[in-house]
């Protein structure tokens, strides 16, 4: 599939010495997440950290999207977290995957808890935002 291509493409890079930046992670992360290799996408997100290649919020939104995917609502929080005190941008795609993380794990309250939370700041909610809690 794709994401077999562009892991593909990655270790030629690290074969040449072609260094990996934050655009290269993001691309790889976002082709295991669109090819369903939630567990693989977050293998590179912990490979991205180590590497200390700064995230950016397309970065940990597809890494919170990724645990939705896969049940892990703790490590989703804990990547929010993570994003908004060191500083990455949060933006509607992330409370949007962080929403539906809690969902997926049973966890509404804590999903509309974040909802209210994410309505009463500056961040903006769209259609996606709502139809996440509400499906909570």
């Amino acid at each position: 599939g794709e994401w077999e291509r562009a892991l593909q493409l990655h270790r030629v890079m690290s074969q040449r010495t072609v260094e990996s930046g934050t655009i290269t992670y993001n691309a790889l992360i976002s082709a295991c997440l669109n090819g369903g290799e939630c567990e693989k996408a977050l293998q590179l997100f912990s490979v991205m950290e180590q590497s200390l290649v700064e995230c950016s919020t397309i970065t940990s939104s597809a890494a919170i999207s990724a645990c939705g995917a896969i049940g892990e609502w703790e490590k989703a929080l804990h990547l929010l977290h993570v994003m908004v005190t060191s500083g990455v941008e949060s933006n509607t795609i992330t409370f949007d995957a962080a929403i539906t993380a809690l969902d997926r794990g049973g966890e509404w309250e804590k999903a509309l808890q974040l909802f209210g939370t994410v309505s009463q700041s500056e961040a903006k909610c769209n259609t996606m935002t709502f139809n996440a809690a509400i499906s909570a």
